[in-house]
């Protein structure tokens, strides 16, 4: 779905008949679809890919958390919470929107009293509403007083501002396709230091509401929506997420979040080839000849790339977010960073064709158009362990933020 905000910004396609959604040693090595998922521990969140909670998610990976009050036992549990390791922070639909969350969670105020709000910029489209606190319970671990974006189409009145990048606004369940977002990238805060600043360096995330207006507002980086696994008192410097391997396509599959790595016997690296991320955030992929910033997204429901020749490539008529080859193609490319590189084939198959069996919602063969970028989504995650480091945690690799497989 996502890929995120200030830092990022991915994309995620649904069926047609829906809205679309719009410093490690080096090593080589070819990627392999041998993995393990691990089941128990006080670190393990099961997820589950299937059509979500509005029935019309492809390759959509889900799972549920429990938020309460600040320091209460006041508290909801949300399901078909959308795993994101493409966005940094908790984000939940709000009932106005069709959503689950009807549970009411102190709202942040400026120094002046007003509330503050986040427009939550997305490719494929921007969350609008308020910024609260919450403690959130994910198997296991807890995070407390945590800020937290209510996706709410019902408050004050969307800034214009907020509206101008031209994409949709993503705020009911039928556009979202899910109850929330779990944003579990390698970053701590949604924006950065850049929301901190005033003025035009404020690349304008977060405002500040009155009764009938919303202004751009700074936002310290404590006050910004937070990685929850960053705010975890224990297993706080990545996620392993964890998926079996898919032979074509299946109704649902079911695999694990493990929090933390190297921090517990089931969440340790192994022989995981180590990919830092650039100041940008990304890391490299050649395809084809062409080499591509790139990145790791369990947010996005398909490998999207630009397949510059279009050789056996062509863009769906019905599904116009995704590729329609004559018959599936084999693929490869290879992700490089420093002196680490690893090959990966993938298979591509045509959107129109996989959809047409509308019993199944899990594609290992997915793939649509993305000019500028190489987003590994989810299709990649199938048969791997897959960890994302969070940034200036200490990891058995070094700090973060890096991806490993």
């Amino acid at each position: 779905m996502t890929r995120s905000l200030y830092r990022f910004s991915c994309l995620a396609v649904m069926f047609a008949s829906a809205a679309i959604c719009g410093g490690c040693g080096g090593s080589s090595h070819t990627s392999t679809t041998a993995n393990t998922v691990t089941t128990s521990g006080s670190n393990v969140q099961p997820i589950t890919v299937n059509s979500g909670p509005a029935g019309n998610y492809a390759n959509g990976v889900f799972t549920s958390i429990t938020v309460c009050v600040p320091s209460s036992s006041t508290c909801q549990t949300i399901n078909s919470v959308l795993v994101d390791t493409g966005s940094y922070g908790l984000r939940l639909l709000s009932s106005a929107g069709g959503g689950a969350l009807t549970l009411s969670l102190p709202q942040q105020k400026s120094a002046s009293g007003d509330a503050i709000a986040e427009c939550a910029a997305f490719v494929s489209g921007y969350t609008w509403g308020p910024v609260v606190s919450a403690d959130i319970t994910i198997s296991g671990e807890h995070a407390s007083n945590v800020p937290v974006q209510v996706i709410d189409p019902s408050f004050n009145s969307v800034p214009a501002s907020c509206q101008n990048g031209g994409i949709p606004e993503n705020d009911t369940l039928q556009s979202l396709g899910a109850n929330g977002i779990l944003g579990i990238g390698p970053y701590v805060q949604d924006c950065g230091g850049a929301c901190e600043q005033s003025g035009t360096q404020n690349p304008g995330l977060y405002y500040s509401c009155s009764s009938s207006t919303c202004q751009v507002t700074a936002e310290t980086l404590a006050q910004q929506v937070q990685n929850p696994v960053a705010t975890f008192a224990k297993d706080n410097n990545g996620v392993v997420v964890e998926l079996p391997s898919v032979s074509g396509s299946s109704p649902t599959l079911s695999g694990s979040i493990v929090f933390g790595i190297g921090t517990e016997s089931n969440n340790g690296l192994g022989s995981a080839a180590i990919f830092p991320l650039s100041s940008s955030g990304e890391f490299q992929t050649t395809y084809k000849g062409q080499s591509y910033p790139a990145f790791v997204d369990s947010g996005s429901n398909a490998i999207f790339f630009l397949d510059e020749t279009l050789t056996g490539m062509m863009v769906c008529s019905d599904n116009a977010g995704f590729y329609c080859p004559a018959s599936q193609t084999s693929e490869s490319a290879t992700t490089t960073s420093g002196a680490t590189s690893s090959t990966v084939s993938f298979n591509v198959m045509s959107a129109d064709m996989l959809f047409s069996n509308r019993l199944d919602y899990v594609f290992s063969s997915l793939a649509g158009p993305n000019p500028g970028s190489f987003d590994w989504g989810l299709p990649f995650f199938f048969g791997r362990n897959v960890y994302t480091a969070i940034e200036s945690r200490s990891t058995p690799a070094g700090a973060g933020p890096y991806w490993a497989y």
